[in-house]
């Protein structure tokens, strides 16, 4: 990597030679599991989530932990949005594990020679003292099924008959679109930005002829996790991902069919009451200062997500919002 391509990047240790951002791998990968087999079984209050309202991978465990009813199992603490050098601190809400300043403190202590970036969702076991997973998809999996005695069993995110296609989507989503934006916001050169842009576009072309014959990912009555992640990342994208990160071909409202599935996700029960819009902005546009410098935050977008919708049409095809 050229100096001023180091100088440009927003994770120096995560860019390659060609500007490219390469998300680095989540450190802490053990599982709950609802028998105990894995080591960490699935009790009432034992454990503890630590997020972003900012972050669309915590975001998704917000969502989870919200549907599946887990409130009053499973702690959390939601962190500043505000990232600074020393990374995600607690500020309005204290840490009520440790009384730790900042999140890296129950990093080292989980692993002391920890050295790669601290990143949310943390799920945290209260027992042992330590981080069991800091991977959301993993997470979201666990919140899922594992607590199924705790919460909403009759709920099901990862359906046996849809698992297949939900994996595959998964997949395809993960590198286009929910990480496909952070290759385009953290490009340091033009072809890793072209490159990570045109695949992005292309994918949410692709959605977009997907759901205009079905109302979810998959031909389901009730949204999957493979909806949620995509959901979070979608709900950004007109407020920060469009201008922040230069992924400005279009804007989702200039896409019918996920504009229309976006609303219908943000007005199923509880869900828009894990968006916070204000640390959403606040957290790119301040702490991203190597896009952004003046960390000056915008007013806008204004969004109208909780426009009523007509019912969707028989055999799951979709209708058009009205106002």
């Amino acid at each position: 990597m050229t100096v001023e391509s180091q100088l440009k990047a927003e994770f120096p240790q995560e860019t390659d030679p060609k500007g490219a951002f390469k998300r680095q791998v989540s450190h802490f990968r053990q599982r709950v599991s609802a028998d105990g087999s894995s080591g960490f079984p699935a009790e009432a209050g034992r454990y503890h989530l630590y997020v972003s309202l900012a972050c669309p991978w915590a975001h998704r465990t917000v969502i989870a932990r919200r549907l599946k009813g887990l409130e009053d199992v499973i702690g959390l603490t939601v962190l500043d949005p505000i990232r600074d050098q020393r990374g995600w601190a607690f500020i309005d809400e204290p840490d009520p594990l440790n009384g730790f300043a900042y999140l890296s403190e129950t990093y080292r202590q989980s692993d002391a020679h920890f050295s790669g970036r601290v990143t949310v969702p943390v799920l945290y076991d209260t027992k042992t003292g330590t981080i069991v997973n800091n991977e959301s998809s993993e997470i979201l999996r666990m919140l899922g099924s594992e607590f199924d005695a705790f919460g909403n069993s009759a709920l099901d995110l990862y359906p046996a008959e849809h698992q297949e296609e939900i994996d595959a989507l998964n997949e395809r989503i993960y590198t286009a679109v929910n990480n496909g934006v952070y290759r385009a916001g953290f490009a340091t050169t033009q072809d890793a930005y072209e490159s990570a842009v045109s695949a992005l576009f292309l994918a949410l072309d692709w959605l977009e002829e997907r759901l205009a014959s079905q109302r979810y990912l998959v031909p389901s009555e009730a949204p999957t996790e493979a909806d949620w992640r995509l959901f979070t990342t979608l709900i950004r994208f007109d407020a920060v991902y469009h201008g922040h990160f230069k992924c400005n071909l279009r804007r989702i409202a200039d896409y019918p069919n996920l504009s229309d599935y976006l609303r219908d996700l943000y007005q199923h029960p509880g869900v828009a009451e894990t968006v916070n819009f204000d640390h959403i902005k606040r957290h790119y546009y301040v702490t991203h200062r190597s896009i952004n410098p003046s960390g000056i935050v915008p007013a806008g977008p204004v969004l109208d997500l909780s426009a009523l919708s007509s019912p969707p049409l028989r055999g799951g095809g979709r209708r058009s919002w009205r106002s």
